[in-house]
């Protein structure tokens, strides 16, 4: 199994060599250089495996280079019960004869994002070991919230490794700030930046391409990589959960092996439901991917109309991890609709950098349109969908699956389908609480009260209890103080190396 670049200049690369260079020296993205299948023999007996086997059948499938051992070794590792605080890892909860929903906010960060940077370090110090390196790998981390946290925990005292973390400082909400700004690890640095996520990204991808700046971080026995889902090691374990949810709804009964389901997911870096994607192309029956997105509505846009447009303001919302301007994994699937053609999907981002958007043919539009249905929430439209979910089936959602709720009533209304659908829950409820409670209570019951007081009130209330790693969070010592302007994130990076 080898990987190519959607860009076209680089090419018969491992998974080890994938893993630990994160993106492509063009610029490009790394794919899987031929299609992978899961058969239905595979899928059949994949029903009544546990999410770790699940996940080991499936990742086999991408590599030669590591044995089923190792594949299990780093399974188990990420997926246990000291990490995750539900046997199931992913469990599927049943709200109605056609509404589900994935809850992927069991691990130790309380997001979604644990579901692959808890296993992205077992992939990378493998890698490493696979291909005799001896430079430590120095791993960028641009995040709009939950990516950092969740990348501090998976690679915290991960030897071989070092990693930064850069956050927009005033667009993430003040529970993931803490998270990130009391984390512990030897090998860990945090950076708030004066801007928003796209400032940030566009940082972290201006530092990969500075050959100055690669030249310092060799200097001090470093090689970049990143844990972003630039890194083909950070999207590939998200596929396994949308198996992993048709296999529950099966043997829940829900549906029979064969049946055709729907996912709601809530989108900003466009990977979580590329993950899905691709998880339809490997045999999952799944009958539309519907796109959820917030007022920074680029990707709805782009899907209705197949012309990608960020020349727009960016806004902050009660949403945070979807205010993204810029996807980046979109140019993953525009790599896939063209039949891998690396020099129109290369012509496109370029046209993004230079021009901010860039326009589809009509034959690429087209083969949006078979998979992808979309819409948009605004903030008014989000809060009234946790509170009535609230009332109507006694459960939280957090802000985030809230819009990926609305969207889906709203394609319900739009198609009458009553294809069983599965929203892919992305984050506690009490890492948005703030917002949550201001949904759910009335005014006065809150007045006053923080992010941190309303943890408990939120819990006393509904009797959910608060996740542990989010108790007392507001307690615990703040480690990283470093804030930079947006146009200084390199001489950020330079003084971390200097310490």
């Amino acid at each position: 199994m080898y990987y190519e670049s959607t860009r076209g200049k680089e090419s018969e690369l491992t998974f080890p060599q994938v893993i630990k260079k994160g993106i492509a020296e063009d610029g490009g993205l790394f794919v899987p250089s031929a299609d992978v299948t899961i058969s239905q023999e595979e899928f059949a007996r994949m029903v009544t495996m546990t999410y770790q086997e699940r996940a080991v059948l499936i990742l086999n499938k991408f590599s030669t280079e590591f044995s089923d051992e190792d594949f299990r070794d780093c399974v188990y590792g990420a997926y246990s019960k000291e990490r995750f605080d539900d046997e199931r890892i992913a469990p599927v909860k049943v709200l109605s004869d056609h509404l589900s929903v994935m809850e992927l906010w069991h691990g130790p960060t309380c997001a979604f994002k644990d579901m692959a940077l808890q296993i992205l370090p077992h992939f990378m110090t493998k890698s490493m070991t696979k291909t005799g390196e001896t430079e430590q790998i120095m791993i960028l981390v641009a995040t709009s919230g939950d990516t950092g946290k969740a990348a501090l925990e998976g690679f915290k005292n991960v030897n071989g490794t070092r990693v930064a973390v850069y956050f927009p400082l005033e667009g993430v909400s003040e529970v993931q700030k803490m998270q990130m700004l009391t984390q512990e690890g030897g090998n860990l640095d945090v950076v708030a930046v004066k801007g928003n996520f796209d400032d940030c990204q566009t940082g972290v991808k201006n530092i990969f391409a500075d050959g100055e700046v690669s030249e310092l971080v060799a200097e001090k026995g470093y090689k970049f990589s990143s844990a972003n889902s630039i890194n083909w090691g950070r999207l590939l374990p998200q596929i396994i959960y949308y198996f992993s949810a048709y296999c529950d709804m099966v043997n829940m009964k829900e549906i029979t092996l064969g049946d055709k389901i729907n996912f709601a997911v809530p989108t900003g870096n466009f990977g979580d439901i590329l993950a899905g994607y691709y998880a339809k192309r490997m045999g999952v029956p799944i009958n539309k991917l519907i796109c959820a997105s917030n007022t920074n509505n680029v990707v709805y846009d782009f899907i209705k109309t197949g012309t990608y447009n960020k020349n727009r303001d960016f806004v902050k919302t009660i949403s945070p991890a979807m205010d993204i301007l810029i996807s980046s994994n979109i140019e993953r699937l525009l790599y896939d609709i063209t039949g891998r053609n690396a020099e129109q999907v290369a012509k496109w981002m370029t046209q993004l950098s230079e021009n901010g958007e860039y326009k589809l043919d009509k034959q690429s539009f087209a083969e949006i349109s078979k998979t992808f249905w979309t819409a948009w929430s605004n903030e008014k439209e989000t809060i009234a969908t946790i509170s009535n979910v609230y009332n109507e089936f006694n459960y939280l959602v957090d802000t985030h699956t809230a819009v990926a709720m609305d969207v889906y009533d709203k394609y319900m209304i739009a198609t009458g389908d009553m294809t069983k659908t599965i929203i892919v829950s992305t984050a506690s409820p009490f890492k948005f609480n703030g917002s949550v409670a201001r949904a759910i209570f009335e005014e006065k019951e809150i007045e006053g009260k923080n992010e941190f007081e309303l943890l408990s009130t939120l819990s006393e209330r509904t009797e959910w209890e608060i996740p542990s790693a989010l108790k007392d969070l507001d307690k615990r010592p703040v480690l990283h103080e470093i804030i930079s302007e947006k146009s200084e994130m390199k001489s950020a990076l330079f003084g971390l190396l200097e310490k």
